[in-house]
């Protein structure tokens, strides 16, 4: 079944070209060109695989979209590609922090934006692997469907914080940079900066609450996933 993607776009002629495109690359598509019809789209039942989402919406802005689909069990693991002409370092960060995986500045090529997508939705698909889940403390991991546990309570997880923590998890106790994390968990988002490492480690803390505290930061280094978990 084609995976089907979600593009949230005012500009009419912008939206018909990504539609045609995707098309091409034999993706479904939904269109939804304001924020609320984003939210009506996105509570639709199956909902999307990964959405493509502007930041500057005639209603609601990207930003509060992107919050709702997070806070919702249903969508919070779909990737978010957020599209937008707020090229400024604050924007980015705050995308980020608010769910985003990528982020990509308008203009941009059609073509790099769809090898972003296909990249995503390769995060998001299990990798073959022999073993069942990881236990490490009060944190268990199943790689086979991408789920995590701590202490026995679901934490959701977008396919990019996961595959962030099971970068850490397999390379536990040594020390992963900032730079060696960019090029392994964000691969062709080369735009992208190592403080967006930071502020994807602080929403991954967050998210693991208790078990957060496994994921070291070494000043001036990087990162490092605790040898022995406490």
């Amino acid at each position: 079944m084609a995976e089907t993607i979600l593009i949230v776009e005012d500009e009419q002629d912008l939206a018909a070209t990504l539609e045609y495109r995707l098309h091409k690359e034999g993706f479904e598509t939904v269109t939804a060109p304001s924020g609320t019809a984003a939210i009506e789209a996105l509570d639709r039942r199956p909902p999307p695989d990964l959405v493509l989402l502007d930041l500057m919406l005639p209603d609601l802005s990207g930003v509060e979209v992107c919050r709702h689909l997070r806070r919702a069990p249903d969508t919070a693991h779909i990737p978010v590609i957020m599209v937008t002409a707020r090229a400024d370092e604050i924007d980015r960060v705050v995308g980020f922090e608010v769910g985003a995986d990528d982020y990509v500045c308008k203009p941009y090529s059609v073509r790099e934006l769809i090898l972003r997508v296909k990249a995503q939705l390769r995060r998001g698909r299990p990798a073959p692997r022999e073993g069942g889940s990881i236990s490490l403390g009060r944190l268990r991991v199943d790689p086979d469907a991408h789920r995590v546990w701590v202490d026995d309570e679901e934490r959701i997880l977008t396919a990019l914080e996961f595959k962030l923590l099971h970068t850490f998890i397999e390379r536990r106790g040594r020390v992963q940079s900032r730079e060696s994390l960019l090029d392994e968990v964000w691969g062709i988002t080369a735009d992208v900066t190592t403080r967006t490492v930071d502020t994807h480690v602080k929403r991954l803390r967050q998210k693991l609450g208790p078990a957060g505290s496994y994921l070291e930061t070494l000043r001036g280094v990087g990162y490092r996933f605790a040898d022995a978990a406490p």
